[in-house]
């Protein structure tokens, strides 16, 4: 189980891991031991998001959503198999919380009258000095 926040947990079959062997530098060590992790949420399929919310995250996660649903993260950072497990788990609660919060609507206001002769009175004033730049006559 992973607890996302107080009304929010995922449980145990929604996620699966995979483990490879990791890129970049290690020695030996990156040879023989599969420290990347890939973690898999089956979003789509999960029972505890509402469709707001996996419509919110579906546009957040970008390229790492599958066409089955699912959210992959892959983490390779650090040669330990369990800290990389913990980034994993670490940027999916991060992208969910992210997700959970629900945009404010935007009001439309009107401008105020105060502004609105300030505007006309700026564009007024623009337009006298445009007509200024004019051709002088000889006289």
């Amino acid at each position: 189980m992973l607890r996302i926040s107080d009304t929010v947990i995922l449980a145990d079959w929604e996620l699966s891991e995979n483990f490879s062997r990791s890129s970049g530098p290690g020695g030996q060590n990156v040879n023989k031991v599969e420290t990347a992790v890939e973690l898999r949420f089956e979003a789509e399929r999960s029972p505890h998001l509402t469709p707001a919310v996996k419509a919110r995250l579906k546009k957040l996660a970008g390229r790492r959503w599958t066409t089955e649903g699912a959210i992959v993260i892959r983490a390779e950072e650090t040669r330990s198999q369990a800290r990389n497990r913990e980034l994993a788990e670490q940027r999916l609660v991060e992208m969910i919380q992210q997700a959970l919060i629900a945009p404010k609507r935007r009001i439309a206001t009107k401008p105020t009258l105060g502004s609105q002769r300030r505007r006309l009175a700026a564009k007024t004033q623009r337009g006298e000095v445009k007509s200024l730049r004019g051709k002088v006559d000889d006289e």
